[in-house]
């Protein structure tokens, strides 16, 4: 079995377009909660959302016509993973295409052309549907054109696993890694569904927060949490063969060293209330990891602000960690930068990575009202220094999809 260590990261988020400006709003509770701007959302009941902020697609594409052919959740996609690449400095001379591959999945993928291109054949008629419709739409062209960019020519795929898209898209490309399928895969996850309908739909399923306060709307294990807040970005790791790595004199981040993969096989959107799921993939991943006693861990909660998901993750932690589920470092980020769908496992991969660089606890914000049903140590409010060996981060989709992936630092 071979070791796969991280070696690039890269993350376009509503908290920033960079790693240190990513990290530097996440580790001092900068909130990217804010009025919807993205379109006229009188008509709903919810007023918030978390937008990327100063996207310039220019800054990683050589042409406004690779821009014009290319979704919003293509970009963000493609702006992340050319920061991961530059950073490992992956593409060298000696680098096998054939063992370079590419794991990026989308939740809901190319949604804005969709709602675009269906506007023109109402108002138009079909004559005037682009013939880029279908390469815009499809979730799995971010990975495509990924490939395409950088010439990755192993293992390629995308994931939709909703919410645990791109946790699963890491687990998965670690898996091929350790059991020799390749050298080096980029993977991670895209999203861009900040609309009118996708935002309609979490409505009538009861899914979103409707404060209208910014620091109201993202409250994940506090007592008046009421729905998450809708995110958007993308998020991208190298993730390479541990020997291929230092044979290269490349700089590595951390070792990925655990992943779980359940389903739940309860209900199309609510959690199992008991988190047998969450359970299963959480003690795959730190079972695989060797995480003991000894290890200062640090988790990355899927924390989404729901009801029902923080009370479950609650209980799966302290299943799956008994008495020394109070001594866990846990926060979760989508306090800071809303949730992301198909790119939140990703952003809060790296997240967990950079805790461990760092040793800081990045915090969950807005926390003011203790829930008797969430009662473990959240990371309130304020970053925390810590000596942390381990990391792993939690993400739970609909359809009862659970991903649990686990780093240790190097």
């Amino acid at each position: 079995m071979c070791r796969v260590v991280v070696t690039g990261m890269g993350v376009i988020s509503p908290v920033g377009n960079t790693i240190d400006d990513f990290w530097s709003s996440i580790s001092s509770g900068v909130c990217g909660v804010d009025r919807i701007r993205r379109f006229d959302a009188s008509r709903l009941a919810v007023s918030l959302d978390a937008e990327v902020k100063s996207f310039e697609p220019k800054e990683y594409y050589a042409t406004m016509q690779e821009i014009r052919k290319s979704d919003l959740y293509m970009q963000y996609a493609m702006g992340a993973a050319k920061q991961a690449v530059e950073q490992s400095g992956i593409l060298t001379n000696s680098l096998n295409r054939e063992r370079f591959g590419v794991y990026v999945g989308s939740g809901i993928g190319g949604i804005n052309t969709t709602l675009r291109e269906a506007a023109k054949l109402t108002e138009k008629g079909p004559e005037m549907i682009s013939p880029f419709f279908v390469p815009m739409m499809i979730s799995n062209m971010a990975a495509g054109a990924i490939s395409i960019r950088f010439g990755a020519k192993g293992p390629t795929l995308p994931v939709v696993t909703a919410c645990a898209t791109s946790t699963h898209t890491i687990g998965e490309a670690y898996r091929a890694i350790k059991h020799g399928y390749a050298d080096a895969i980029i993977a991670g996850g895209s999203e861009a569904s900040i609309n009118e309908l996708a935002m309609a739909g979490f409505i009538n399923c009861q899914a979103l927060n409707l404060s209208d306060d910014p620091n109201a709307g993202s409250l994940p294990f506090d007592k008046r949490r009421a729905g998450f807040v809708m995110g958007e970005g993308a998020g991208m790791l190298v993730l390479e063969e541990y020997r291929h790595a230092k044979e290269r004199g490349a700089k590595i981040l951390a070792e990925v060293v655990g992943y779980g993969n359940s389903s739940d096989a309860y209900h199309i959107t609510a959690p199992d209330p008991e988190g047998d799921g969450a359970v299963r993939a959480i003690r795959m991943a730190i079972g695989e990891a060797g995480i003991n006693d000894s290890d200062e861990v640090y988790v990355n909660a899927h924390g989404t602000g729901t009801h029902l998901n923080d009370a479950m993750e609650t209980k799966a932690l302290k299943t799956v960690f008994g008495e020394r589920a109070y001594k866990l470092h846990v926060s979760s980020t989508k306090s800071m930068t809303g949730h992301m769908m198909g790119a939140t496992g990703a952003v809060e991969a790296i997240a967990s990575v950079l805790a461990l660089t760092e040793g800081t606890v990045p915090p969950t914000i807005n926390y003011r009202e203790k829930d008797e049903e969430c009662d473990l140590d959240y990371t309130p409010n304020e970053a925390v220094k810590a000596d942390l060996t381990c990391a792993i981060s939690t993400s739970l989709g609909f359809g009862g999809h659970n991903a649990c992936i686990a780093f240790r630092r190097i």
